[in-house]
């Protein structure tokens, strides 16, 4: 029996998301994702300007008349999300924890995907696959995807992203569009440093059309004078202490993150990956319609 609490949550979510989707993404996602081919439709008479090579010689010779084929695009699609529920995952400093703003993006894209007669599946992840959802339509099933990324309680603590995009693969015979959802923070190693990762990402982007959906909160970007902090690693537990008083030790706090920053959107630059930053002060809707708009423009 789920609490009443938990679906007050889940019924919030989805209301705010469909009406994201109604406002903002009608007809964007759709115009963004393309099917992965063509199918045949029906036969009908041949009108001026139609392509000569579509037409239908037997059914011409059979009827005197010319006749041609009509073909229409293959829509249905495979929507795969996986989202990073380590640890890491649970911080957040203004308006959302970074577990609550994934939970709503994966609402939204799940219910942008059925909207459009798509199917959606779900990986959870921490260093270990946690739970798998195999694609399905149908709103029940949003609400299920919904209720799993806001409520599991996740084994892992850490984050294995390759682990992940192995899995996915394993699962998964076709080409999907696959949104990974992550803080792409690790405390057992400096993600843009790790050469499997960099290979499985490229091999996971050639198979499927792969977007990385990067959560971020200011704290995590600049280090504001607070004085002696007693911090603890969210995945190791290690603690520690900190003095924010120190100017070189906030400077070196602002370097090292805006490095990593930087190595990963070069990581993802040179794998050909799509990216979306999303801070929890800020609205993610915004971000996506502009992601949106630009892969419009590319295509």
């Amino acid at each position: 029996m789920i609490p009443k609490n938990v679906l007050r949550k889940i019924k919030q979510i989805e209301i705010t998301t469909s009406r994201l989707v109604a406002d903002l993404f009608a007809g964007q996602y759709h115009s963004v994702f393309k099917g992965q081919g063509i199918e045949f439709d029906e036969v009908r008479e041949y009108q001026f300007g139609d392509e000569i090579r579509t037409i239908d010689w037997n059914v011409t010779a059979r009827t005197g008349k010319p006749h041609v084929k009509k073909y229409i695009e293959e829509r249905e699609l495979t929507v795969m999300i996986l989202v990073d529920v380590s640890l890491s995952c649970r911080f957040g400093t203004i308006n959302h924890l970074k577990s609550q703003l994934a939970a709503e993006i994966s609402a939204l894209l799940a219910l942008s995907a059925i909207r459009n007669n798509d199917k959606v599946g779900l990986i959870i992840f921490t260093d270990r696959i946690e739970k798998f959802i195999p694609p399905r339509k149908g709103r029940q099933h949003v609400l299920r995807v919904i209720r799993e990324v806001l409520y599991f309680e996740p084994q892992g603590q850490s984050t294995n992203i390759v682990e992940a995009l192995e899995y996915l693969n394993r699962v998964t015979t076709h080409k999907t569009i696959t949104f990974l959802i992550s803080d792409f923070f690790s405390s057992q190693h400096f993600l843009t440093q790790d050469e499997v990762l960099k290979k499985r990402l490229a091999i996971a982007n050639r198979r499927h059309d792969l977007i990385a959906v990067v959560l971020n909160d200011p704290r995590e970007l600049i280090l504001e004078e607070s004085g002696i902090l007693l911090l603890e690693d969210a995945e190791t537990k290690e603690c520690f202490y900190l003095d924010t008083t120190n100017p070189v030790i906030r400077q070196r706090y602002l370097e090292d993150n805006q490095k990593r920053q930087e190595e990963l959107k070069r990581l993802f630059r040179i794998n050909g990956i799509d990216f979306i930053n999303i801070m929890t002060n800020q609205s993610y809707a915004d971000e996506f319609v502009k992601f949106f708009l630009k892969r419009r423009k590319r295509k």
